[in-house]
């Protein structure tokens, strides 16, 4: 590795893959306990999509779709809010078991193994193997192993916690939550969240690379609009989060599609078609390379269908 102000820039695209998911301030102070703690999460969680209507409507993803991202004193976040097209029923026996969300994790390029477990304490693990390019080899990849926990899952509302202690290249205390409540007996609304910290060092080795080899690389939130009348697009920390917040998310509306889950390459393909259709955000690789990845992923691990 150079020097330690300068990470190569294979490294620094994968600081922010493997900042998966995490519990945005606000829903980590939800309460979990089963004496009512799920009833006011539900309840919190349906006054913010009450708030947050009016923006969902007027998404700029052509469906109801509300991203926000920050950089936090030690760290970034980033948090997507979704109105989804799915029954909590469904999206409950989705996504309840730390195997699923292995399933679901693996759809993203630099992810290339996972694995499900449990402690001898008893507690639920869910280990991820992340490469610093799609090409490498599993063998390079580092291990992510997050805690799983199922905080609520009632007929109104699933919470799913994962957190990290450390990560690699200087990076810790990594948070995940999904909650999701029903709207009705069709529609759900979802909150996707994760944050992670990050030393001083790696925040200004991210910040040199996308100054220079990154600067091209923008994330959703509009700014302004160019001399062109083009909309201009944040760019630096929050631009990278933001990019990696959708691409996460993205992975999950694949694997909710009852059609998708029904074979690998389906989930594959949806997932990849998802990610094309904002190709100045989230290009990086053809349908056949990537296909052929993950291909090459399920039967290395005997997991073919």
């Amino acid at each position: 590795m150079s020097s330690p102000f300068f990470l190569p820039a294979s490294w620094v695209r994968i600081l922010a893959g493997a900042a998966l998911f995490a519990v945005s301030a606000h829903a980590a102070a939800l309460p979990s306990d089963p004496a009512g703690g799920s009833a006011s999460a539900a309840d919190a969680l349906r006054a913010m999509h009450q708030r947050m209507s009016g923006k969902l409507e007027r998404s700029s993803f052509g469906r109801p779709i509300q991203l926000d991202s920050q950089e936090t004193p030690s760290g970034l976040q980033g948090d997507i809010y979704a109105v989804v097209d799915h029954p909590l029923p469904e999206i409950s026996a989705a996504l309840k078991q730390s195997s699923q969300w292995c399933e679901l994790l693996t759809l993203h390029v630099n992810n290339r193994r996972c694995r499900a477990g449990t402690t001898p304490q008893g507690q639920d693990m869910l280990t991820l193997f992340v490469v610093r390019r799609y090409d490498k080899p599993v063998e390079q990849a580092f291990q992510l192993p997050f805690a799983y926990r199922v905080a609520s899952a009632t007929p109104e509302h699933l919470s799913v916690e994962m957190n990290a202690a450390n990560g690699p290249l200087g990076t810790s205390n990594y948070r995940v939550t999904l909650e999701a409540v029903a709207l009705d007996d069709r529609k759900s609304f979802l909150h996707f969240g994760y944050s992670y910290d990050h030393n001083v060092m790696v925040r200004l080795a991210t910040q040199a690379y996308l100054a220079t080899f990154g600067r091209d690389k923008v994330g959703f939130t509009v700014i302004g609009k160019g001399a062109d009348g083009q909309p201009e697009y944040i760019r630096g920390l929050r631009g990278l989060v933001e990019r990696n917040a959708m691409r996460y998310f993205l992975t999950l509306d694949a694997y909710l599609s009852s059609e998708s889950r029904a074979q690998a390459e389906r989930r594959e393909r949806h997932w990849f078609a998802a990610a094309e259709r904002y190709p100045r955000q989230l290009h990086e690789i053809d349908l056949e390379t990537y296909l052929a990845i993950k291909r090459e992923d399920r039967q290395r691990d005997g997991a073919g269908r």
